[in-house]
């Protein structure tokens, strides 16, 4: 006799089993999201690039949390990972050089800002590309969301290139990241009728602008607002934040995400 299940059971069935199956497979590109056997099949299914994001504790005057390059690094990362359609991204590095602590120098002037030697910093690039090689990734990308270190990163990926010659594997900075966040920023804003005196080096408008499109509750907006002019002592480094504005940000935000997916592409094309 044939056995034929009632059309509600059915419907569960194909609904659980349909479940399980999404279950697993990640949508995620977020290494740390997934497990080992995840990763291991992403890897054997093409995903061979890795974006390590390199983002910062440090001060950005009294409206905005210390972790902004944090913040900022991974949520552009996981945009450029899922542009590109073959990559995964890794935990990002927040421990980096940001000046001397005996005595305090640069941003280390101000509670919260977290430094650690070059060489350390150096090491913990290298000791990380390194573990991702090994694991089968042939494309491992450094994205430096900080000014501070951009020479120790190309040191870095140099010594990294030299090392794996014979390897198939390849390391790269896109210059086209840090420098559309910075100076391909500014221009951006000047031709939306921004000035030079409000867009700053650090903690102005472009940076603080940048951050409320991607991490909006990290930014004191109301006091920023209602506060007189931050200046250096303040930690404010030229521009004015209080003009800041998420819409700004986002200009800003698009721009870095696809000039970066088309220079990784270029880098990686054929590989």
């Amino acid at each position: 006799m044939k056995f034929t299940l009632p059309r509600a059971v059915a419907t569960a069935v194909v609904c659980a089993l349909t479940q399980a199956a999404m279950a697993q497979a990640p949508r995620t590109v977020q290494l740390e999201d997934m497990t080992w056997t995840e990763l291991r099949d992403a890897i054997h299914a093409g995903k061979t690039t890795i974006i390590i994001p390199i983002g910062g504790t440090e001060q950005s005057g009294p409206y905005v949390a210390l972790g902004k390059h944090n913040a900022r690094v991974k949520v552009l990362s996981e945009r450029i990972a899922e542009g590109l359609g073959n990559a995964i991204v890794a935990p990002v590095i927040a421990y980096v050089p940001e000046g001397s602590y005996a005595p305090p120098t640069s941003h280390m002037r101000f509670p919260g800002t977290i430094t650690v030697p070059d060489n350390v910093f150096e090491k913990t690039l290298e000791s990380a590309a390194n573990s991702f090689r090994i694991h089968g990734f042939r494309n491992i990308v450094f994205l430096a969301d900080h000014g501070g270190y951009q020479n120790d990163v190309r040191l870095v990926v140099g010594q990294l290139n030299t090392a794996w010659a014979a390897s198939g594997a390849r390391a790269f900075v896109p210059p086209e990241y840090y420098g559309t966040s910075s100076d391909g920023y500014a221009q951006i804003l000047r031709q939306h009728g921004v000035p030079d005196s409000q867009i700053g080096t650090h903690a102005g408008l472009a940076d603080t602008s940048l951050l409320l499109a991607v991490a909006p509750q990290m930014v004191r907006l109301d006091s920023l607002r209602s506060a007189p002019q931050p200046g250096p002592a303040d930690g404010v480094y030229g521009g004015d934040p209080r003009h800041s504005t998420g819409e700004l940000g986002k200009l800003g935000a698009d721009a870095i995400v696809s000039r970066t997916i088309d220079a990784i592409r270029k880098e990686t094309s054929g590989r």
